[in-house]
């Protein structure tokens, strides 16, 4: 695997930089949001910056890192792969983490505290109810067949082509309709796959 090529992707929804393992319940938000996203790689020895740091003990890494899934994971994540790749000196542990099939994981932050992540841009974002509900709908190999689009439904998609995100508020000006009706057009189209449900901020957006 080419390390430097990976680097150069950047942080992002599928790809996330971590200096070190410090603690099963940190990292495993991170697994747990990938895993409940689309999945992605955390490099271990990288540090925000791209750098190519190293990690002092890849053992006591990866020890780390399956406790992580299976005991600070639930349900375990038992799918990931783990690969130490050295360049210059310096290991760094690759970790894939497949988009799982059996959503939502749930991360232990505290003793008898679990909580659902998504990945969302380059953070792992704790869920709401709302969200986890959907990820029970949203397993990747039972995502509903698309659907054919009424005017309203195709609204979305075509603000969507030009604008980042859309909110409840700017869908129900944008056709001119009820509250319930947008929040449930806008479910509708989240299930079955057209666009997708962001809580990161204050106010819950959709984007394509």
């Amino acid at each position: 695997m080419d390390l430097h090529r990976l680097i150069a992707r950047g942080e992002g929804e599928e790809l996330e930089f971590k200096q070190k393992t410090t603690h099963p319940s940190r990292i495993s938000r991170t697994l747990v949001s990938l895993a409940n996203t689309r999945g992605g790689q955390v490099l271990v020895g990288v540090d925000d910056a791209g750098r190519i740091l190293g990690v002092r003990d890849p053992e006591e890494e990866l020890f780390v890192l399956r406790e992580a899934a299976q005991h600070y994971v639930e349900p375990p994540l038992t799918t990931l792969r783990f690969q130490e790749v050295e360049e210059d000196g310096r290991s760094v542990i690759i970790v894939t983490v497949p988009e799982s099939l059996n959503k939502p994981h749930r991360a232990q932050v505290a003793p008898d505290d679990w909580r659902g992540y998504v990945r969302v841009r380059d953070a792992s974002v704790q869920t709401s109810g709302l969200t986890e509900k959907l990820l029970e709908r949203q397993q990747p190999e039972a995502r509903f067949e698309k659907i054919p689009l009424n005017k309203q439904e195709l609204a979305v998609i075509d603000y969507l082509k030009t604008h980042p995100r859309i909110t409840l508020a700017q869908y129900m000006k944008l056709v001119n309709i009820g509250k319930r009706r947008a929040y449930q057009t806008l479910i509708k189209l989240t299930l079955h796959g057209y666009i997708r449900h962001h809580d990161k901020e204050k106010e819950v957006y959709y984007t394509l």
